[in-house]
């Protein structure tokens, strides 16, 4: 163990950061937890139409999250120079990218809500019910990307603890509001999947009124005003653009390619789509260590080249790889062991049941496979500044590989929702072997600057 880093500085920055963000995450992932469970014990049809509707909602949530990485790399990279307007003008830029995004993706939900949902299944009760949640749940799009969006440049100047009061207020909302709206307890209407999506909807408004305040009044590090956002700077935008383009258009392709496995699923019944809604959501609270990694693994490596410590990043890297290893050991038993117990809170068909507690198994061994590629390819690879491999990367192995092999096992050959799902997942395992060769070639670092302050 030679090779591991020594300095315990480093260590506390990753676990605190990774502690923070994980925490979020669980808390944010655990909003639709709750509303699968309380939405599958309102009925079957309600879960599934929520969870392809919500698919949509993922496609915004990796956008957003493109959009914000491109800002958390710029602006860390800032941060360690200290250079505070560079991270201003970046925020502008992002801001305004995504609630572009949002503003339509919330037009084409709203003004076509059954012709989006036929594309994941032709199951008439399901895509009614889904529609009534995407009517109102897309006007909580524009509101949860401006928040994403300043929690991301929160982010990259180190600033973590308020996504985590975020997450667990919009928790609390989202559960007392689900238990009134959907069954109407307490007087309240009976809204069933409408109720859900108020609940949620009132919770990202919330929200955003929540990190506005702490911005303004508790948190002045960056000191952002409203002015900052309707500033543009030509050299800022340009380097953004090659930064964190190849950044958007995975993490777009990406958010596709999720939607194109869900219709997938979608059209081998209902039973196979409720069965990959709940083993999705659990898979995604438990692997929240794995996601926050990456997010923390950003920060650390953009901070250093900023500050001009390039010496720093090969050990810091192979310090990372065996740290996510251990990572994904550990998440990978946690969901074996845990799957039967989660699965008895669910009122489902022992159809669904059975499929659910295949897809988890299935997911139990992939998830060491997404602890380790992951974050070396996103994290570490995309903050040295090699943003378009991951690009190349994803759509090689997406859309070439396991999304025609997947529709061959479910359209041509008619095999069983099982093989289906173990190719959707198979890339999480192949995808390791470029990232050990790739993130150990070490000729991903990128040194490019910031732009020099201006006036």
């Amino acid at each position: 163990m030679k090779f591991m880093v020594q300095d315990q500085a480093f260590y506390r920055s990753f676990f605190r950061l990774t502690w923070i963000i994980a925490l979020q995450n669980v808390i944010s992932f655990g909003v639709n937890l709750s509303d699968n469970i309380m939405l599958g014990g309102y009925s079957e049809s309600a879960l599934s139409g929520v969870a392809l509707a919500n698919q949509l909602q993922f496609l915004l949530q990796m956008l957003v999250m493109g959009v914000g990485e491109g800002v958390v790399i710029l602006s860390s990279r800032a941060w360690g120079a200290r250079d505070m307007t560079t991270i201003k003008r970046v925020a502008s830029i992002g801001m305004r990218l995504a609630l572009a995004l949002a503003l339509v993706l919330w037009l084409a939900v709203f003004l076509f809500p059954h012709g989006c949902l036929s594309l994941f299944t032709n199951e008439d009760s399901v895509i009614a019910e889904g529609a009534k949640y995407l009517r109102i749940i897309g006007f909580s799009y524009l509101f949860f990307a401006a928040t994403n969006l300043l929690l991301a440049s929160l982010r990259s100047v180190e600033t973590v603890r308020v996504g985590f009061i975020l997450s667990l207020s919009t928790l609390i909302i989202n559960v007392c509001l689900n238990y009134l709206l959907i069954y109407g307890h307490f007087g309240f209407p009976a809204w069933g999947v409408r109720g859900s999506a108020a609940a949620t909807l009132t919770a990202r408004i919330i929200e955003l009124a929540i990190v506005l305040v702490y911005l303004k009044r508790v948190d002045r590090k960056i000191n952002f005003a409203l002015r900052d956002f309707f500033h543009f700077d030509r050299v800022t935008f340009k380097q953004y653009v090659s930064v964190g383009s190849p950044i958007l258009m995975s993490n777009a392709l990406w958010g596709l390619a999720m939607a194109v496995q869900s219709g997938i699923l979608g059209h081998m019944g209902e039973a196979a789509i409720a069965a990959n809604s709940i083993a999705t959501t659990v898979f995604q609270i438990v692997s929240v260590v794995t996601y926050a990694s990456a997010s923390a693994t950003a920060v650390i490596i953009g901070k250093t080249i900023g500050a001009g410590h390039p010496e720093k990043i090969k050990p810091y890297a192979q310090t990372l790889q065996v740290l996510y290893l251990i990572i994904g050991l550990g998440t990978g038993v946690v969901l074996f062991l845990i799957k039967d117990v989660v699965l008895d809170f669910y009122a489902i068909s022992p159809e669904s049941k059975a499929l659910a507690l295949q897809f988890m198994t299935v997911l139990s061994i992939t998830a060491v496979g997404t602890a380790y590629q992951m974050p070396a390819l996103t994290g570490i690879v995309r903050s040295g500044g090699d943003t378009r491999f991951v690009l190349y990367n994803d759509f090689i192995f997406m859309w070439l590989i396991v999304l025609p092999s997947a529709f061959l096992c479910a359209a041509v050959f008619g095999l069983s929702p099982l093989l289906t799902f173990i190719c959707l997942k198979s890339d999480q395992i192949l995808k390791c072997f470029v990232a050990v060769v790739k993130v150990n070639r070490y000729r991903w670092i990128r040194t490019f600057g910031t732009p020099e302050p201006q006036g």
